[in-house]
């Protein structure tokens, strides 16, 4: 979240949540208004894409800074520059994760479960592609264990694991997703579609799914699912796996998961993604660095959090100064 780094800049800052989930943000700033901040400092607008645009194109706004799917990051970018903005728009992802042979299974298991299907994987770093090199069967039949044993239902209940996805509309979407799956070649290891959870009926409910062996040049492949939703692979070696990530077209996260240093060093050093992970499901850095997101996953140069977002929410002024000796005798 920039909106500390742009008040500690000197920045007075314009909020537009989204209209799917503005409650938290409304919770953050009742929070805010009670730290007596002078007025103007901080403001809210709702609505969609008119507010947006209107943000967008007015002149006393001089930088952007966006969270959200790749096509609105493309149409936030570019019409935000267009209009001599500096911007900074984060896009979606398909974050793959690779386990070596040599990875401990229960731990690998538990931490990628909780990757995949927390928030019910509707989050920018939830681990999407799971990709087992020379893989025995070990690791594949207990992540189908963990996932067909989370607990889906009302969040508050306890021993709840996982809750509903964010709309009916995405529910569909997602439906339809695991759909194309099976249509475009890869096979239900597990089905969380037609989900009802009793005395939610109504809700948004899926359970954890499982593709497996979809076809790498499937269009699923592509897509970012946003959902819990993992696809299965089994590759032969590390090399093959840090080929499939770097073929990406997306560059938000990738992980490796082992207990060789080598190897972890060979994947820091080859891997092509803006957050790398060894050995954690969610490689979300802590606040003193950027979150560096590459390829579809970051139009812009200057990236949130740490020196980059200090750098983005200033503006450099080089002072060149020459005082001739006689001259100083003035002061």
């Amino acid at each position: 979240m920039v909106l500390p780094y742009a008040i500690a800049t000197g920045n007075s800052m314009i909020v537009k949540p989204s209209e799917k989930v503005p409650l938290t943000m409304m919770k953050i700033f009742e929070l805010v208004h009670q730290l007596d901040l002078p007025k103007g400092l901080l403001n809210m607008v709702h609505g969609g894409k008119e507010s947006v645009d209107a943000i967008l194109e007015h002149p006393d706004v001089k930088s952007i800074s966006f969270v959200g799917s790749t096509p609105v990051a493309k149409y936030i970018y570019a019409k935000g520059t267009a209009h001599g903005k500096r911007v900074q728009a984060q896009g979606g992802a398909k974050n793959p994760v690779i386990i070596l042979p040599d990875a401990d299974v229960d731990m690998t298991t538990q931490i990628i479960t909780d990757s995949v299907y927390g928030c019910a994987g509707q989050r920018c770093l939830a681990a999407s592609v799971i990709i087992t090199v020379e893989d025995n069967g070990n690791m594949r039949d207990a992540l189908y264990a963990a996932a067909q044993n989370r607990k889906t239902g009302f969040g508050l209940e306890a021993g709840v694991e996982m809750g509903p996805v964010i709309t009916p509309e995405s529910k569909q979407r997602i439906e339809d997703l695991i759909a194309l799956g099976e249509k475009e070649g890869g096979s239900l290891l597990l089905d969380g579609r037609g989900t009802s959870i009793s005395n939610f009926e109504q809700g948004n409910f899926l359970r954890p799914s499982i593709i497996e062996n979809l076809p790498l040049q499937s269009s699923l492949m592509k897509t970012e699912i946003f959902g819990p939703v993992m696809t299965l692979l089994s590759m032969k070696t590390i090399d093959d796996a840090i080929a499939f990530v770097n073929g990406n077209n997306y560059g938000n996260m990738a992980c490796l998961f082992t207990s060789s240093g080598s190897s972890a060093r060979k994947f820091r050093n080859e891997a092509m993604a803006g957050n790398i992970g060894i050995n954690i499901g969610v490689a979300a850095p802590v606040a003193q660095f950027p979150f560096s997101g590459w390829k579809e996953s970051f139009f812009g140069d200057l990236h949130g959090q740490g020196k980059h977002a200090i750098e983005f929410f200033t503006q450099t002024k080089v002072v060149v100064e020459r005082w001739p000796k006689e001259w100083t005798r003035k002061f």
